[in-house]
């Protein structure tokens, strides 16, 4: 068997697990295989790191993942940064959840009640308190919370570092499909690329994020497509600036982001769909988009729209990501997949999963309730 470790799925999640396989040494060879590396949800994301302002009633194991890996971004952004050279565009001025009706203001009084019942806690503004925090912010918003704690960060720097940094340690990156997993005698022997070719390989980690159920029938049915929209504005000359947090808002029960990038750039989003490989940019998924924007920031009208593009998260039954063994697979299948809305924030506690999972040590006892061994008894819904 060969001492090789193939990773599927060259976004945050499998750049990250590749990298730190050939940082750690933990093969002799480790080959990244994508056709498209650095696209699909990692491209078109907000790059939140936010996991108080996602919090949601019924979701505190989502929660408490996110809030540990948020913990480790400071030092795993030190470390892919020293480890590329590159910027991972890391930014630490913190997030507004603002609302603009009543009906949304008692949703959020609501979260605010569980997170406190959970040990969290975020500092509660009235409207005018939420508009003199970020002036861009119009007069329709009713209140906010400010979370200092809830980071963002550049995903299109960070996919950038990433590669560089796994290329720096030696990463073998393929620009081919992967057809399947190979397998042999119950353990993995390899990828079928679409090419016919059989790349050997002792151990996969699967990382395709919503493509990955279709590469062995053991993850058949484990995570779906969930499309997202996304828009990414400028502000010109003379327009409003634009807010130095991110703002996640509600409006009218729908949830819009707006958040901040160098030059005076928004990413706007996002829309959430359950309609398969649909990729279109749908014009009500725009329209919608900006209409929401601009009711909490009326400035954005002016800005110019620099980009529009969709892509799919990996949902699972219960938002929770899917990493390790998965019952029914081949020895050597390491899952790495359905991070959902959440990707790039789990990307820091995922790069400890898999540096473990793959030196054969325990994994952080953060990450044991997205273990794949739940998936006895779980099923994905649509």
């Amino acid at each position: 068997m060969t001492d090789r470790v193939v990773v599927l799925g060259a976004g945050a999640v499998g750049t990250t697990a590749a990298w730190v396989a050939g940082r750690d040494r933990l093969a002799d060879e480790v080959v990244l295989v994508d056709p498209e590396p650095a696209s699909g949800a990692s491209w078109v994301a907000g790059g939140m790191l936010a996991p108080i302002t996602e919090a949601w009633p019924g979701e505190r194991e989502v929660l408490e993942l996110g809030a540990a890996s948020l913990a480790r971004w400071p030092a795993f952004a030190d470390a892919v940064e020293h480890a590329s050279g590159r910027s991972v565009g890391l930014r630490r001025e913190g997030t507004l959840s603002v609302v603009v009706d009543a009906a949304d203001r008692e949703d959020l009084d609501r979260i605010v009640e569980h997170l406190r019942a959970w040990g969290r806690d975020a500092e509660r503004l009235t409207g005018r308190e939420t508009r003199r925090a970020e002036p861009t912010l119009g007069p329709a918003v009713r209140a906010g919370l400010a979370v200092p704690d809830d980071l963002a960060v550049d995903n299109r720097l960070l996919l950038a570092a990433l590669r560089a940094a796994a290329e720096r340690v030696g990463v073998v990156v393929r620009t081919e499909p992967a057809v399947r997993v190979a397998e042999s005698g119950g353990a993995v022997s390899g990828v079928e690329l679409a090419s016919g070719e059989v790349l050997a390989a002792g151990r996969v980690v699967v990382a395709a994020g919503a493509w990955s159920a279709s590469l062995h029938p053991a993850l058949d049915g484990l995570v779906r497509p969930v499309k997202g929209e996304i828009l990414r504005v400028r502000a010109r000359a003379g327009s409003l600036p634009p807010p130095t947090r991110t703002v996640r808002a509600a409006v009218a029960g729908r949830a819009v982001y707006a958040v901040p990038r160098d030059g005076g750039r928004l990413v706007l989003g996002a829309t959430q769909y359950e309609v398969g490989f649909d990729g279109d940019v749908t014009v009500g998924g725009v329209r919608d988009l900006l209409a929401d924007t601009e009711r909490v920031m009326p400035g954005i009208a002016d800005y110019a729209l620099e980009e529009s593009s969709a892509s799919f998260r990996p949902g699972t039954a219960d938002n929770l990501p899917v990493l390790g063994a998965v019952p029914g697979a081949p020895e050597g299948l390491v899952a790495c997949f359905g991070h959902g809305r959440n990707g790039i924030l789990l990307t820091a506690l995922t790069a400890d999963v898999v540096g473990a999972l793959l030196a054969g040590r325990p994994v952080p006892d953060e990450s044991l309730a997205a273990s794949a061994s739940r998936l006895t008894a779980l099923e994905v819904s649509s």
